[in-house]
Formats: C-alpha cells, structure tokens, sequence
C-alpha cells in the first residue's frame, strides 16, 4: 500500500523523544508528543492555585521537555517557528488521538514493563494499519509483541534514533520475523529520503549493530590503552581526527555519551554474550566500575575521564583523570613521532596505511585495536548483519568515523591485515581467508564508477543496493576526470552535467579554484549543458584563502590585490551569466567566498546542515567578491514597486555586519542567502545526484542565458546617514571598536551606493566596483593585518 506520513505521534518526551518529534517537525510533518501526568504539584504550582487536573500540569512534563529540547544548543530544529508543528499531551488525555497518526514512536523508559503498559493503550487508539515502532536502543524487539494483535505485530518494528537524532545520521531498522516486509521497506526509504538518515537494516540481535561494535571498539581500546601504559590524553590523541574519528575522540565520548550509559550497554552485552567470543571484553574495568559508583559519569555530573574547573586566576582549566591514582591533574601533552608523520597526508586512507606501518606507542595502539576489531565485526556477520557494508554504514554514521571496520581493513589491505592479526595473535573468520583464497584481495571494489561489496553467500562483488541515487565523487576518478589542477577537479557527472569539486584545505578559493571555475564554464557551453559546484569534503568552502591577501596586503602589492579582487568578482558574475545553468551544491561551513559563489549561481541545492554566510567583517573586510552588491540587490528587489524599506536595508547590513552565519539552510533563506525557491537535500549523501537532476531540469527547461542588471535601486544618502548614524552611536556606547566603525562605514557606503543625493538605478558593476575599492582600502588597514593574521595563527579572529 501507498504510505503518506502527515502526521506522527511521539509517546515519551525526554531527551531522544522531544528531539525526535523536532526532526519530524524539521520536515514538516505534524507531531503529537505525549508524556505521562505529573504525580505532584510543584511549589510554584501550588502557590498559582493549581489542581493536578489543570491542563498545565497535566503537560507540565511535555511542555517543559520540548521547552528544554528548544532552548538546547546545537538546536534540534532547523529553525525554531518549526517548533509550532509539534502538539503536546499527556497519555491519560490525549492517547485516543494517536488514531489521526501514519506512524506512532516508543520512546518511553527501557524498562519492558512499562513498553508493555503503553503499547496496552496503543492497541485501544491506533488506526489499523498505521506504523507503529520503538526507538529502543537495548531491549529485543520480539519480546515487545507478547499480548499484541495480529495487525500491531504485523506493522511494528524497531527503529533506532541516535542521539542527536537531527545530527547523527544513523537510523537502525530492526524488524522482527512478524513484521511485513513493505513495512521494512517503506521505513527503509523513508529514513533515507526524508529524514536524512542512513537507514541500516539490523538483525533483532543485543545493541544491534552500530553500538555492539562501537562498545567493543571502545571496551577493546581501553584493554589495549592498559596494556601499553598510556594515559587519557594520549588515548584521545591517537583516536581522534588523526585517524578519521571525531574530535571527542575516546573518552572525551564517554563523558558526553555519560559513563552510565556505556556500563549499561556493556553489562547487557556481557550478561546476553554467551556465544561472543569476546563476552570478557565487555567487563567494566575497575577504574570505570569506581566512577559510576562515584557518579562520575560524564558532563552529565560535572566530571568524568575529564573535570572543567578553575584556577586561582579564574581561569577556566580542564583536568584529566589519571586511571592509577583516580585523581585529578593538568593535561599532559601527548607527543608521537608517528604521529607527526602524519600531520603533512591529507588523504585519511594513505594516513591509515602510514600510521599501521610505525611501531612507536602510538602506532602499536592503533595496530592492536584495529586487530581486535577485524576479528570482532569479521565474527559478526552473519549473527548481526549478513552483509559487511551494513557494519560500515553503521559505524560511520551512528559513530562519526570516516572509515568503517572493513574500510579500514581494506586501507592496510585485506591480506596484509589478515597476516598482522595472526601474527598479533587474533584471528578473522574462516570467510575473509576464503575471500582471499578465491582471489578477491579487499572488502570494496569501485566497478563502472559505483562501489561494489564483496558478497559472502555468493563470494562475489554486489552493487551496494540503493547506491544508484547517490553519486560518489570519489568512485567517478578513474576515468571521468575532464581537467584538474592541484586544487580542484572537473568531472564528468553524466547526462551532460560537470561538477567542479574543490581540494583544498578547508576548500578554501584561491587561484586554483577560481581557474577551475572558469574552465568548467568554459567545457560546459562548449561541450555540456550544465554544471554543478560541489565537493563530498566535510566543507563547502571556508571561504577565500585569506593567506594570499595578507602577502599581498603585507607587500602592498596592491595592484597585485586589485587584479585578484577583480577575478574573484567577475568569475562570480560569470557564475550567474554563463550560457548553461549553474547549480551550486553547500552543505556544512559555506563561508565568505563560498557563500559568495552560491549567492551568483542560477539554482542552490543545499544539504539540510548548511552554515552559510558573509564573515569578511570578522577579519577586517567587507565581502569583496560581489557578496556585498548581490545582498544589495536583493534588498533592491524585495518589493515589486522597486522601492526599498530602511529596515529591511538595514536588516540586510546587519546580517553582514554582525557576519551571520545560518544553523542550518533553512535559516540561511531567512537570513537571504538562499531564496525560497533554493532546493533543500535533507540526505547530504544525495545532494550531488540532486544537484545534477536541478541543472538537468534548467537545461531541459530551455536555459537562456540571463542579461546583467542595470536597475539596482540604491538610496543615497538618505540610507548612508542612518547607517553612519546607528554605527556612530555603537562607537560611543562602546559596542564596537574603532576599527569596526571604518568597515561599517565602507558596508554602509557601497549598500548604499555611495553619496548620491537621491535614489538611483545603478548597475550590477557599479556596485561591484564600489565593493573592491572598499575592499581594497580595508586591505591597508594594520588592524585588518592583525586580524587576518590571527585567523591564520590560532584560527580565531582578533577583536580590536
């Protein structure tokens, strides 16, 4: 049958509940949120006159978690009017209205009892046929069917959220042998195309998959950590980025996670582990047994396997606990020789095979617990998956690791690592020496520009089943490079469509990219119809590389500045009037020149999690590649009459003056750096292949190219001596400093079209000149120098 999701009720508002009905409501779909009724009356409840029976204490419980959840930073939504599709209730009064939901949540207490309890009055209210699931991340899925009806059993399934669950991109779909198989299917679809998530399809076996192996992974490193003698920090420096984890590494994980959570998870594993081999691993550590025991559990108590505390000067100090003494001290600098050989390898998967190959403490760490963890997930399959892509798929994105287990294998070489692990006395499963016996020498293989899995069953490579709606970058090197130079690449995406991919650091635009830019202009009106910009790094763009402007500024080459300035801008403008459509594709940090290029292109499709915005002002600058006369003209056009409201100007100068950056894309059209009719990509794994399918569409629409505007609305001094005025004041209030007060200055002249006596027309390339001249002029300010040299020092901009 044909499933709309309208409308999905949520039973349970705490921490993973409340945030789950705020990625519903993310997607616009209606939420009910229930909650139990308050037992007691709070102090202050008593002191309104209220009963136990008022409506606000009936939802004191909801309310106060979706208030919660609202005000928590990083946001669970989008943006926060989308918090008005969400109800609240209570289960004694609002229950029977689950019968107007597609789809009902457990997200109760994991207690089975009390499941049982609430699926009791689901079976009293649900509608006949609409899903019904739970979000248990510990409890079998088939001991929740006991006592429940035929239609229940054959419409329930477990679907496993991970917290944050508008951040983490895992969704684990655990059917039971009841559950009917479209059912599994739609979930399946619908957690990839409209939630965003990659769904991964569990076997109803103990923490599933993503936590059975992210615990062992975890219990393994600290066996191995005690085995070498080294200390917390050095833990976190060996297993953070430098090996494609999160920056929270080990154990600054744990304390987020909460060390109750991790004893809980491995206890279970331990007292269910009969036939894993590796049952002993999931023994809490003494030292771990103590801080539960001491409710050192994490930032949930104030202190875990780190303390934030302050010194005698106030300063905020972060202190480490040392596993021996169980006491508390400074953090020491972790240093590897291995280590830093690493720093220079930008690609993680050269790095894995370089760091595998030391033998310093470091390097022995890594080696161990990657041997550990081959065996582990090679044991696995098929108890919890039958097939290995799952586990990857899993661990990166229920874990934040950019390889999975059999990526990482396959870094080293499958056979290589096969011969280590002996050798270090562990041993994988009799199917990966069968795999190598057959000739097949890694896990992955990149066939016709797709991925292909090695198939135990069949011992053969198979297409990655939903892998033809994503286009993988990576996968498409071989043969469908068209130009490249040392910072970006053109590729041929098919259907007549380039993408310009940039590979930077930090995909940064300098002269490299900007060459690239042109040239993929350049192939696509000669010999394509159409192009994409957009890179599978973990960034768009952090903008213009802010390196090449300081050499220049700090020579005073600025004949050299002015002629960069120039090509920045007029590839921007050729981004917007080219002879085939340009769609831009963001997500993460868009920032500066990166927003910039986005601003011009003919159509954004954005990932949901895009941070866009004009940062110049926090270096000293004004936004320089046509940033600021695109953001003008928008404010020219915000009313058909052509006439310009000053608040509206205003609100436009300040969103570049106070360097706005959007929480997610849908801000970044509030804020106007998207229009409404942008495209938004909630699965960022499907943002290329959409991309591609808009500029398709523009180009089957009839693309022409368009005529550069001569109509820009601009007004004078009557809008220049309000800015100057409001900034004026912020100066003698002391709200902002000298320098600031300059560059608010410039913005408000160019925005404003400089001193004309009355509104005026002007052109697109009159602004753009106002925009490089003050640019330009910032550039030979020192506290401008100081500030850019900061940013390239410790990252930070320098207030001054």
């Amino acid at each position: 049958m044909k499933r709309i999701i309208k409308k999905v009720a949520v039973l349970g508002s705490g921490v993973m509940g409340s945030r789950i009905a705020c990625h519903f409501a993310n997607i616009g779909v209606q939420v009910l949120l229930l909650d139990i009724v308050p037992k007691e009356l709070t102090a202050d409840e008593e002191k309104k006159g209220l009963t136990l029976e008022s409506k606000q204490v009936r939802n004191r419980i909801v309310n106060s978690s979706l208030e919660a959840a609202i005000k928590s930073n990083p946001s669970p939504l989008y943006r926060k009017s989308d918090a008005g599709l969400i109800q609240t209730g209570n289960f004694e009064d609002n229950m029977k209205d689950i019968a107007t939901a597609d789809w009902t949540i457990e997200v109760v207490v994991e207690n089975l009892k009390i499941k049982k309890l609430v699926y009791d009055q689901v079976e009293q209210h649900r509608k006949p046929g609409t899903l019904i699931s739970s979000n248990t991340s510990g409890i079998p899925i088939h001991m929740m069917l006991e006592g429940r009806s035929d239609d229940f059993r054959k419409h329930f399934c477990g679907t496993h959220f991970f917290n944050p669950p508008r951040y983490l991109k895992l969704l684990e779909i655990i059917p039971t042998p009841e559950t009917d198989q479209g059912v599994v299917d739609f979930l399946m679809h619908y957690g990839d195309l409209y939630l965003g998530k990659t769904t991964v399809l569990a076997k109803d076996t103990p923490a599933f998959i993503a936590n059975r192996v992210g615990i062992y992974a975890i219990m393994q490193g600290l066996q191995v950590m005690n085995k070498l003698g080294l200390n917390v920090d050095e833990v976190d420096k060996i297993s953070g980025p430098i090996i494609g984890r999160p920056k929270s590494a080990t154990f600054r994980t744990l304390d987020v996670v909460g060390l109750d959570t991790l004893a809980n998870v491995a206890n279970g594993l331990y007292q269910t582990g009969e036939k894993d081999e590796s049952r002993e691993l999931f023994k809490l550590p003494d030292y771990l047994q103590k801080m539960v025991e001491n409710k050192w559990l994490g930032d949930k108590t104030g202190q875990g396997f780190y303390k934030k505390t302050k010194d005698a000067k106030g300063k905020t100090e972060i202190l480490t606990l040392d596993l021996n003494t169980m006491e508390y001290g400074p953090k020491q600098k972790a240093k590897f020789q291995s280590l830093e050989m690493l720093k220079p390898i930008e690609d993680l998967k050269k790095r894995v095979k370089t760091f595998s190959g030391q033998d310093d403490k470091a390097a022995q760490f890594f080696n161990e617990s990657l041997y550990g963890l081959f065996q582990y997930v090679s044991n696995r399959i098929p108890e919890i998956s039958d097939e290995l892509y799952r586990i990857d798929d899993a661990m990166r994105a229920g874990f934040g690791w950019e390889l999975g287990p059999f990526e990482y294998w396959d870094a080293i070489g499958a056979r290589e690592g096969v011969q280590r692990m002996i050798e270090a006395g562990y041993e994988p499963a009799r199917w990966v020496e069968e795999m190598l016996e057959h000739g097949k020498e890694s896990f992955y293989i990149v066939e016709n520009g797709q991925r292909r899995y090695y198939d135990i069953q069949s011992k053969e490579y198979k297409a990655i089943p939903g892998a033809e709606n994503f286009i993988i970058l990576n996968n498409l090197r071989e043969n469908k490079v068209v130009w490249k130079n040392t910072g970006a690449t053109i590729l041929d995406l098919g259907d007549g469509i380039l993408n310009v991919e940039f590979h930077t650091k930090m995909n940064t635009m300098g002269g490299d990219v900007i060459q690239a830019l042109n040239k993929g202009i350049e192939l696509a009106e000669k010999d394509f119809r159409g192009m994409v910009v957009g890179n599978q790094g973990a960034n768009f763009s952090a903008g213009a590389n802010v390196g090449l402007i300081y050499m220049y500024a700090l020579d005073q080459d600025y004949d050299e500045l002015n002629m960069i300035i120039r090509q920045f801008q007029n590839t921007m403008m050729r981004m917007r009037y080219s002879a085939i459509p340009v769609v831009g594709a963001p997500h993460g940090l868009t920032l500066g020149g990166g927003c910039e290029l986005n601003l011009h292109v003919d159509h954004i499709q954005a990932a949901a999690e895009t941070y866009m915005g004009l940062v110049e002002f926090g270096v000293g600058l004004i936004p320089g590649g046509g940033g600021t006369k695109e953001m003008t003209l928008r404010a020219a056009d915000m009313y058909a009459d052509g006439d310009i409201e000053l608040n509206d100007l205003k609100n436009v100068f300040l969103n570049i003056g106070m360097a706005k950056v959007s929480t997610s894309a849908k801000e970044a059209v509030d804020l106007g750096f998207m229009r409404a009719s942008d495209g938004i990509t909630i699965n960022s794994n499907r943002l290329i292949a959409d991309a591609k399918a808009q500029a398709i569409l523009l180009a089957e629409a009839g693309y022409t190219k368009p005529v550069q505007r001569t109509d820009i609305k601009v007004q004078g001094r009557s809008a220049l001596g309000m800015f100057l005025t409001g900034a004026n004041a912020m100066f003698t209030g002391r709200y902002m400093s000298e320098h600031d007060l300059k560059i608010s200055q410039k913005l408000a002249y160019v925005m404003c079209g400089g001193d004309l006596s009355a509104p005026t027309e002007v052109s697109e390339q009159y602004l753009l000149d106002l925009e490089r001249e003050a640019f330009l002029s910032l550039t030979g300010e020192r506290k401008t120098l100081e500030r850019i040299q900061s940013i390239l020092t410790t990252g930070k901009p320098l207030r001054n």
